[in-house]
């Protein structure tokens, strides 16, 4: 009997996954010298597990390159070997190969070997004692036991029933087995029950194996190391093939005597080759291997949260009860009003619905933190520069998809800060500063919307070397007058680069206009503040969620909108007295202490049929990065929560659109991109967040 390991490829590959990623935060919490034991033991377990589960199904490069650097631990661990630098740094490449091998397995690929076989031929020369910062070469634990002449051993192995639940396949251990010499297996049967008892998940046979090898019983018992607890284990050393135990190794585990008539032996193939393909046409990695998109893959819930879902799915079970018993009675004046109350408190609990489930995809940004400090160590390391890391507000919860496709453009501006920003410690030192850069990730929830900041205490930008290379490029004319921000906004442009040397970090002119594209993207925005010889801040603003939004609807001629309700600040009619033209068909009202210039919403998107009197029409006051600008509607609808489909992905981008959603009476209403309706209308400077009229009230534009 065989049973398709694929089931559990998912559930394997992501907690190895997650086991790397804890080998890895806690390797960088090591200092060598004074090291806590609980975290040599968290390094050793996870290790040890993604060894034996690679092990368990067939991925033979991932076990074979994870046993060394586990051996390696468990010195480490018992106090045979002392940790030094070089340790940490090997480890931590090893957890970098170990995911590549990994995330290539997933891919349904053949993994690279090249680097873990470099990396595990320096680890067992560390092991070997051909180290100087080794421990002394007394503390280096004894090597595997190897005889000079072959011994045979008879193993006994008596799985208990539940074996193959536990995702264990006897079969890989015999294979196992077979690869330390010459193997005979016998298999007995005679537990095996008539038809009708038989459960087909449960194990019945059981093994007698003969293994002639010049390997030691250890390595015989490192295969069964990770079903000792699940079965009955015997190994004796006898004289040969077939010959009667002349030494009883493990007498408390002996399964009851076979009876002669239930042998059956199974020859083995005996060279490792024949092993190996046998391996492979038995294992259904290759096909069963799917989902392997990170955005497929499951999430981890909190027990609250489900028990917040299971709680307002019986108060909907009850609101459901309530109304279908209505629906039975009579129609009178009493059971309408009872319906409306039913419907009112259906709304309420399906809202509330919502937004819990919307809560399970809400995670904490510490997933996007916790790969920097690694980030960080490294590139320091190669620059030759001393930073420290501050993160704030990792418990700061985002929607899982946001998440995932935030994670490269603030790997760009962490590693932008990294070269561009932070100084040398010798540059630092001259300028009065401390040797030791710091960078720091802040989150924070802003309104609807999350902010990030990535900040640190560099140079600042350069504008005087921006504004040469931009002209040096062609993206501006020399006698073009930009601001300070207008010239720091040029570094989002496409190829634009001011390193000097081309790296393997930067200079390669690409980076920072991939950030503002991807960010932009999630209907986020990216922008940048510096200061010279103070840092610089790189701010990214982004929604929530992708998936559901507050809007408000609007009509335009016979269109129905939606406007982010985030995005809001007023509704109002206007004043016909407060408006002014300022040139070029743009008009603005005087609203308190500015100036709110008015976008025609028909205008732009070419409706006929829309009210142009502006007293017959209501503004609509939104903002966006600081500045105010009103829209222009005939009517103000209904306020609610839609659900966002993308444009792009089921017909085209369409600029000033974010999106679409389907109302309740099935048209399709568009959500309008607040960003992109003030570019469409051409109110915004181009290469600049500033629009192109000073709006402050106290300029004193003429009415």
């Amino acid at each position: 009997m065989s049973i398709d390991l694929s089931q559990f490829f998912d559930v394997f590959f992501e907690e190895s996954f997650e086991g790397l990623d804890a080998m890895e935060s806690e390797l960088l919490n090591l200092e060598p010298g004074k090291e806590d034991q609980e975290t040599i033991n968290t390094i050793f377990r996870a290790a040890h597990s993604i060894k034996g589960g690679s092990g368990t199904f067939g991925f033979t490069a991932v076990s074979d390159f994870t046993h060394v650097l586990e051996t390696l631990l468990d010195q480490i661990r018992n106090g045979q070997r002392q940790l030094v630098a070089e340790h940490v740094n090997l480890l931590l490449k090893a957890v970098d190969c170990l995911r590549a091998m990994l995330t290539a397995l997933q891919a349904q690929e053949e993994p690279e070997r090249q680097e873990a076989n470099e990396l595990k031929q320096r680890f067992e020369a560390i092991l070997n004692g051909e180290n100087s910062t080794d421990a002394p070469e007394q503390a280096i634990s004894e090597p595997e036991e190897q005889a000079d002449l072959p011994i045979t051993f008879q193993i006994d192995f008596k799985p208990l029933p539940y074996l193959f639940k536990t995702g264990n396949e006897p079969l890989y251990m015999i294979a196992e087995l077979s690869e330390l010499g010459e193997l005979e297996t016998q298999a007995l049967h005679d537990e095996v029950p008539k038809l009708k008892q038989l459960n087909a998940e449960d194990c019945y046979l059981y093994w007698r194996f003969f293994l002639t090898t010049t390997r030691g019983e250890s390595a015989i018992r490192e295969i069964f190391e990770w079903v000792e607890d699940d079965a009955e284990i015997t190994i004796v050393q006898c004289g040969g093939l077939f010959e009667e135990p002349v030494e009883q190794v493990e007498s408390s585990d002996t399964p009851q005597s076979v009876p002669a008539e239930a042998e059956v032996p199974v020859q083995t193939p005996a060279s490792s080759k024949t092993v190996q393909e046998n391996k492979k046409e038995t294992v259904p990695a290759k096909d069963a291997r799917k989902n392997t998109d990170p955005s497929t893959t499951s999430i981890r819930v909190g027990i609250d949260k489900v028990d917040s879902l299971i709680n307002m799915v019986g108060e909907l079970v009850i609101t459901q009860a309530m109304l279908s018993q209505i629906g039975e009675q009579e129609i009178t004046e009493s059971s309408i009003a009872a319906l409306q109350e039913g419907l009112a408190q259906l709304a309420h609990n399906t809202r509330d619905l919502q937004e819990n489930v919307m809560r399970i995809r809400m995670l904490p940004i510490s997933f996007v933190f916790s790969r920097f400090p690694r980030l960080v160590r490294d590139i320091s390391q190669k620059l030759n520069k001393q930073v420290e890391l501050k993160l704030i507000g990792e418990q700061t919860e985002l929607d899982k998809t946001v998440m995932e496709k935030l994670s490269d453009p603030m790997v760009h501006l962490v590693r932008n800060s990294l070269d561009h920003g932070l100084e040398t410690p010798e540059e630092r030192i001259a300028q009065g500063k401390d040797p030791v850069g710091t960078v720091t990730l802040n989150a924070f929830h802003q309104g609807g919307n999350i902010v990030i900041e990535i900040m640190d205490d560099g140079k600042g930008l350069d504008t005087e070397k921006i504004r040469n290379k931009a002209i040096q490029n062609g993206l501006i004319q020399e006698q073009d007058e930009l601001t300070v921000d207008e010239i720091n906004e040029l570094i989002f442009m496409p190829g634009f680069s001011t390193a000097d040397n081309v790296s393997e970090i930067s200079g390669r002119g690409v980076g920072m206009d991939v950030v503002r594209k991807n960010i932009q993207a999630l209907n986020g925005s990216v922008e940048v503040s510096s200061e010279a010889g103070v840092g610089s801040t790189f701010t990214i603003r982004l929604p929530l969620t992708l998936a559901i939004l507050d809007g408000q609807l609007v009509q335009v001629a016979d269109h129905t909108y939606i406007i982010p309700l985030i995005s809001i600040v007023e509704s109002l009619q206007i004043d016909i007295a407060k408006v002014s033209n300022v040139g070029k068909g743009l008009q603005v009202l005087r609203l308190r202490d500015e100036y709110i210039p008015i976008l025609r919403l028909y205008d732009i998107f070419n409706h006929k049929g829309a009210r142009e009197e502006l007293d017959k029409t209501l503004l609509v006051v939104v903002e966006n990065d600081n500045y105010k600008v009103g829209i222009l509607v005939d009517d103000l609808l209904a306020q609610q929560q839609v659900v966002i489909k993308s444009l792009e992905a089921n017909y085209q981008r369409v600029d000033g659109i974010s999106g679409a959603t389907i109302l309740g009476d099935g048209t399709v209403s568009l959500i309008i991109d607040i960003s992109g309706l003030i570019k469409l209308s051409g109110l915004r400077r181009p290469g600049s967040s500033e629009l192109l009229v000073d709006l402050k009230a106290d300029e004193g534009i003429p009415a």
